[in-house]
Formats: structure tokens, sequence, C-alpha cells
């Protein structure tokens, strides 16, 4: 199995791949036209890319069958175009929490405090002491959390370290508005933190950042969340509140954000930004970033070397285990539900050219299968296959199935 690595990539995750029995190209510059060209030429099975897009044309352009997002989001991925063609897409979920949350929580510590204004001040030679004494301090206030997926839940822990209390609003508490249960805490992983600060769930994203003193943005970028930090919400919260984001640019409305700066005094810390350069070092002009109490980092919240090896080591087992198994794990482009609407189950011999037989009547009835599993029993002697398929088997079908090959020994057809 040949991998193309188009982006950084920790040492140990190239010596895994090889390591697996993979043949590795390590090209962490490619981008555009080049990384098609590289597909193409290398014939590379597996893609691997950590902020690096993936586009139409470079799924078209060679053989690829996984492509590999070394990170949590994927948004720079055509996953729809990977899906039409029967590409995987997958990803590292959680690998990368702790880190984002240690710059969430850097963030909102040097916004309070105004930590990088009082390093510049001394860089000219200035002492200010009566100018930077005026932080409001953590302790007691609440941090309102607008997802709380795994780095929302690092979040929570780091909270309560800090002695504030935690709103919460997410997809999975939507609508929902009192304290968090034992459950929920023991399902998220937080009972120590509940037993040592309140965490409440908010309703609504904008009921929960009118709770806060601090609110902190971690979901991921979709047609829901897109500019769900707009006016309205903005209007919302406390004049002199902090809004941390590092998460994704796009889920600001930043000219709404740029108002709420100029207007109510919002306080901002941001690691991401709806126009960032695809460089790695290149030009950066955005007005908010230049606004008083708006402070910002370059997109750096995975950017640990724990994280980093985290991810790679995940890379490695998501790649492995296509390799020697043929399953992929933590693919996000599967069918969560197929169009399936019947199940025929054919118990067989298990001998060749039985489901050769079954496949080739079902296809001749223009029934098209969505999954298909043989189940053999002990012995090899015998097996299940559970075949679903987009419609019903005529019964004449079912019988002509049955009677056409003498090692099908039983069929049923079952309505999903």
């Amino acid at each position: 199995m040949k991998v193309l690595i188009a982006d950084k990539f920790e040492t140990s995750g190239i010596e895994g791949l090889k390591a697996a029995g993979c043949e590795v190209v390590y090209e962490p510059d490619l981008k555009e036209d080049a990384l098609a060209q590289a597909i193409a030429s290398t014939a590379a099975d597996v893609l691997v890319v950590r902020g690096t897009k993936v586009t139409t044309p470079m799924l078209d352009a060679g053989r690829l069958s996984l492509i590999v997002r070394a990170g949590a989001g994927y948004n720079t991925i055509d996953v729809a175009g990977a899906s039409t063609r029967g590409i995987y897409v997958s990803n590292c979920p959680g690998k990368n929490a702790i880190a984002v949350a240690e710059l969430a929580f850097g963030l909102i510590l040097a916004v309070d405090r105004r930590i990088p204004d009082n390093v510049s001040a001394l860089r000219a030679g200035t002492w200010n002491k009566k100018e930077f004494s005026k932080g409001q301090g953590l302790y007691g206030r609440t941090l309102a959390l607008l997802g709380v997926g795994s780095i929302g839940q690092e979040m929570i822990r780091r909270a309560a370290g800090f002695g504030m209390r935690v709103v919460i609003w997410s997809r999975r508490f939507d609508g929902l508005d009192r304290p968090m249960n034992d459950d929920e805490a023991r399902e998220l992983g937080v009972e120590p933190a509940l037993r040592t600060v309140d965490i409440d769930l908010a309703p609504t994203a904008a009921d929960a950042a009118a709770r806060g003193d601090v609110v902190s943005l971690h979901v991921a970028l979709s047609a829901g969340t897109k500019q769900l930090v707009n006016a309205a919400l903005l209007a919302r919260m406390k004049p002199g509140a902090i809004l941390v984001n590092t998460a994704r640019g796009e889920v600001i409305d930043y000219a709404a954000l740029a108002e709420a700066v100029k207007t109510r005094g919002i306080k901002v810390g941001l690691d991401v930004y709806a126009n960032e350069p695809a460089a790695a070092t290149a030009p950066f002009a955005d007005p908010l970033v230049g606004l008083p109490g708006v402070y910002g980092t370059h997109h750096i919240g995975a950017s640990t070397d724990q994280a980093q090896e985290a991810i790679a080591g995940e890379t490695v087992r998501i790649i492995r285990s296509y390799k020697e198994t043929g399953r992929v794990p933590n693919v996000v482009n599967l069918a969560r539900r197929t169009p399936a609407t019947h199940m025929l189950v054919v118990r067989h011999r298990d001998r060749p050219g039985v489901l050769a037989h079954v496949f080739n009547h079902l296809r001749q009835a223009n029934l098209n299968v969505q999954e298909t599993e043989n189940i053999v029993f002990e012995g090899a002697e015998a097996a299940v296959a559970r075949i679903n398929l987009d419609g019903a088997v005529p019964s004449d079908l079912c019988q002509t199935i049955k009677t056409g090959n003498a090692d099908v020994l039983d069929l049923q057809l079952v309505k999903l």
C-alpha cells in the first residue's frame, strides 16, 4: 500500500507506516496542481493531509481509496466528492483536544490580564503597573461552552481547576435548560468537575452565551454552525465579556464581532480566521485583529509535540487497519442509513457460486444490493448471508432463487 503524505508529519508516524509495510512518499509542501500531479504520478492508495485542501481534480487524478485528515476537522476536504467516488475519508478526533483546550485557556488568561500588551510595553521600555492592574479574574465566573465534544470536555475539566461555573450548549443537549445530572457528567467523563463546580445546560447557543463571562467556541463547522455567532447572539453577551474561538473561523460573523468589540467592549481571543493564508508563512491582514482587546494566535491550537505525536499514532492505526483488515476507523462519509428497505436472509451451504447465483437473480430483477455480510458457521460447512436491498423480492423470485441452486437451504425476506 502506497501512502502519500502531503503535509508536515511526525517522524514517528512515517516510521510507523513503514513498519506496517507501507511505501511512504513524504512531500509536505505539495499544494493544488502539484498535489494532483503527485497523486497521479505516485499512484498512491492513501493520502494524508493536515490543512491542505483536497479538491475534485485531486480525487480524479489517481487511484486514491482513502484520505486521512491528520487532525479532527475535515472541512478542507471535498467529502461529498470523495463519497461519490467511493473514497473513504477518515480523521483523528480527540487527539488534539488537550492541546486546543490549553491554548483556549491561554487566550482567556491573555485577554483577561492583557498579557501581550504587558509584554509589548516592557519590551518598549515602559513600566505601567497602573494601566495593567485591571484584570477581572476567572474564579467564580461563568464559562459558556458552545459545543461539548472532546475539546469542550477538556475545557470543563480546566474550568473546574480555575473554580469557574460552566454553562453548556451543544446539539446533544439542545433545548434543555437545567443542571447537568450525574449520568450526563459520567457520559462526558467530567464527574469530578461536577462535584467541584456547577455545570448547567442552556437550551440555545444564545442562551448559553448570555450567561457567560467567557464564551468559548468548540463546534465543528457545518451548515448549522456557519456564522453561529452572529449579531443576534453577540447582542446577548454581557458587555465586556470574553469570546474565544479555537474552532473554525467561519462559525463567527466577523463583521458583527468587530462591531461588538467597538460598541459593547467585547474582548476576543482568536486562533482561527475566516480567510487564513494557505501557506505556513504569508502576509495576513484582518481589521479585527488590530482592534483593542483582540488577541490572536496563528491557528496553532493542535500544534504541540504531544498532540502531533498522538495524531501521528492514530493516523498509523487507521492506515494499518485499512491495509490489514479492509476496515477504516473513524470514517466520516459512510451513509448513516442506506436506501435499503428489505433484507434477504439466505441460509446456504458454504460452497462456491451460491451467492453469485443469488446476486445474478437480484440483478435481473433490478434490485440493488445496499449492504451485505456473509457469516460462516463453525466447521465452514454452512453460512448465512444477510443482503440489504432497495426493494422487496417477489415471492416467485424467492422461490426461483431457492430451487435454482441445491446449496440454498432457506430464504427469508425481512422488511427494514
